[in-house]
């Protein structure tokens, strides 16, 4: 366990000290299995930017990006070996090994990996106040469609063994959207209370004026279940009649070469950029559309982020996407003529795009989080 600067001050995090030693605050310990800046992180600096109110947090995550950004936001940060990378027996002993030392009231897991070594590290112990720490769970993750995210029908059996069998030890299961919840229950069972908290996002300081226009975005990992391919098809019947319209493709993964030649087998490869990693606010404010036409989405914090900066929609009818966009965002991904037809439609009717209400405010997804902590915590 690797312990660093934060809240308070150089040399102490207030993680270390022991519960109860002064602490007036009940404390809730994330555990965060992944070290970079996914949706994941995205989540987690909303929260620790916005504040539980009358708690304290703080995370546990391996070394990276994301405990660096924690850092400069001054969030008490524990590091060590809790990714999949470490193994679920070495990442169990560390979890173990923080929760007896800082003794928090609640342990809040994130992502399956933490979601199954959490429960197990916490079982017997006891907070700094004499009580059993509680266990809650936010699931980001689960897919619809099954089996399309396991390596076959034998891991997926067991994995959903697994969750059943930690479920029964959770204390309150937190859903980022009705959808999720449905395939909790559904996949899963029961055996926890599982509550819908979205996901909410800030409006820009400054918000960006929308104007018409056909520079679309993907702001995604370029990976199969993305079909950033299907895109790049519907793309070019936008260009055919609008040779104007550009597409960006953001973001880094397997697809990326083959993306680039089927850009230049559809000859549209001058109307298409592939920048790798870029700052999404900076990116959102550069374009009028973002597209994102997944296999599955549970509640997409760039669909969020889209519609809070005013700009249009395009993306598939899956997972929680019509709890953030009305229906004639909606299209499937097979059907090029109807993409390009939603993408020109949201690019150029600036009636037709979302609300930028339905972003949500952090605040108010964070009292929510309070309220589950202190239901189960008493």
């Amino acid at each position: 366990m690797v312990l660093r600067a934060g809240a308070d001050g150089p040399g102490r995090t207030g993680a270390e000290a022991p519960a109860g030693a002064g602490r007036a605050l009940p404390c809730a310990l994330w555990l965060i299995p992944v070290p970079d800046l996914g949706g994941v992180a995205r989540h987690v600096l909303d929260v620790v930017r916005t504040g539980l109110p009358g708690w304290r947090l703080v995370v546990l995550c391996p070394e990276g990006p994301l405990a660096e950004a924690l850092r400069a936001l001054g969030a008490p940060v524990l590091t060590g070996p809790v990714s999949p990378a470490d193994g679920a027996a070495r990442a169990t002993a560390e979890e173990r090994r923080v929760l007896q030392r800082l003794r928090p009231d609640v342990l809040h897991t994130h992502l399956a990996f933490a979601d199954l070594t959490g429960a197990a590290a916490v079982v017997g112990l006891r907070s700094g106040r004499g009580r059993r720490i509680r266990l809650v769970s936010t699931e980001h993750g689960i897919s619809g469609v099954r089996g399309y995210f396991q390596a076959g029908r034998p891991q997926a059996a067991a994995k959903t063994a697994l969750h059943r069998g930690r479920l029964r030890r959770t204390d309150a299961v937190i859903a980022v959207s009705d959808s999720t919840r449905q395939q909790i229950l559904a996949q899963w069972g029961g055996g926890a209370r599982v509550v819908v908290i979205r996901n909410e996002v800030a409006p820009p300081a400054t918000p960006p004026q929308p104007r018409p226009g056909l520079r679309v975005l993907s702001l995604a990992r370029l990976a199969p279940e993305k079909r950033i391919d299907q895109l790049l098809r519907a793309m070019a019947l936008v260009i055919a009649e609008h040779p104007e319209a550009t597409v960006t493709i953001a973001g880094t993964g397997p697809l990326e070469s083959a993306l680039r030649d089927l850009a230049r087998e559809l000859c549209i490869a001058d109307h298409v950029r592939f920048p790798g990693h870029v700052e999404a606010a900076a990116a959102l404010a550069e374009h009028d559309v973002v597209a994102q036409l997944s296999v599955w989405e549970n509640l997409s914090y760039t669909l969020l982020d889209a519609a809070a900066h005013g700009l249009g929609v395009v993306a598939t009818d899956v997972g929680g996407n019509r709890e953030i966009v009305p229906e004639r965002c909606l299209v499937p991904a097979e059907d090029h003529e109807g993409v390009a037809r939603v993408i020109v439609q949201q690019g150029m009717d600036l009636a037709s795009r979302p609300e930028r209400g339905g972003a949500g405010d952090p605040a108010r997804m964070c009292a929510g989080l309070t309220r589950i902590y202190e239901g189960v915590a008493g």
